[in-house]
């Protein structure tokens, strides 16, 4: 992806935080360039709402931090200037109505009456949120309340954006919807996402980059298929039609996981042509005959199982 400038948006060498003898981040190194998504992942616990609490100025640690290009422990205004930030939970005054929510962000970021209006009403029309904007924000649906959230976050236009967990507790239609808002911004402004979430999918459609965090230490970095690749468990499914082709095709395919019952065979591979067409023609010189046949490759979902709990010496994989 073309990034407007080569200065990253995020650079972090040897962030460490802990509490008393408990180590919460130990010495992680980040480097997020601008105009990108980068996610961050990791199971309850690994540190990934520490390191955007640290990032965003919240809590204080120890390391090389820059964040926007400002030094975050000498210039902690000037981050916060630049960023925005939408948590976990909804920072929506149920209260207010949408249209009176993001007036009082402009308010909270000083611009004058004009500028707070036209703001609002260029918020309200880019998430979809005109009609409900005079109605109080308490009447408004999961999927409406988190595009009013990242809305409020927009108001100030910062061009570092901290997201986490956007999606939690949305529907597949809203989470789907607010992916293509979070690639709008990024698409369409040069908008940086650091990204933190618990699905793994969302992190495989959106991000450029993906780090795993794991008993906080960074245990693995790349991108989503760079990663997938590091993880053992690519197989093609073999279904056939009797007893005998499953019983010959099993026999000319020695290390393959068989099931008798359902008489198919998993034959490790790695997904790619190259094997697929090998596997085929081993089997076309025997006469054996394929009823139906799939390619598994591993997932995140398999990346995070094979990375994380298992690590405990901090080396990290990278491309």
């Amino acid at each position: 992806m073309t990034t407007t400038t080569t200065r990253p948006a995020i650079a972090v060498s040897g962030l460490r935080k802990s509490y008393g003898d408990h180590v919460v981040l130990d010495g992680i190194d980040l480097h997020v360039p601008a105009g990108t998504i980068f996610a961050l992942l990791g199971p309850n616990g690994a540190g990934k709402t520490t390191t955007v609490q640290i990032l965003t100025t919240l809590i204080g640690a120890s390391g090389d931090v820059h964040v926007a290009g400002h030094d975050l422990t000498r210039e902690p205004d000037a981050v916060r200037a630049e960023i925005g930030v939408t948590g976990q939970f909804s920072a929506v005054d149920n209260f207010l109505t949408g249209e009176e929510n993001l007036l009082l962000m402009g308010d909270l970021h000083h611009l004058d009456r004009p500028a707070r209006m036209r703001r609002a009403a260029e918020l309200l029309e880019r998430f979809d949120l005109v009609e409900a904007a005079r109605k109080p924000a308490g009447t408004y649906s999961g999927g409406m309340r988190r595009r009013l959230d990242l809305a409020m976050t927009l108001v100030g236009s910062p061009r570092l954006i901290f997201l986490d967990e956007p999606t939690t507790g949305l529907d597949p239609r809203s989470r789907r919807s607010m992916w293509e808002i979070i690639r709008g911004l990024v698409a369409d402004q040069g908008v940086t996402i650091f990204l933190t979430t618990q699905y793994l999918e969302e992190a495989d459609q959106l991000a450029d980059r993906i780090a795993v965090l794991d008993g906080g230490k960074l245990v693995a970095e790349g991108t989503a298929e760079e990663l997938k690749r590091r993880v053992p468990g690519g197989h093609i499914r073999l279904q056939f039609a009797d007893v005998h082709a499953f019983s010959a095709a099993a026999g000319t395919l020695g290390g393959s996981a068989a099931d008798e019952d359902a008489l198919t065979l998993q034959v490790p591979s790695d997904g790619s042509v190259r094997s697929l067409r090998g596997l085929l023609a081993r089997l076309d010189e025997r006469a054996i005959e394929v009823s139906s046949l799939s390619v598994h490759t591993p997932d995140l979902d398999d990346v995070f199982l094979a990375l994380t709990g298992t690590d405990k010496n901090g080396k990290v994989f990278t491309s």
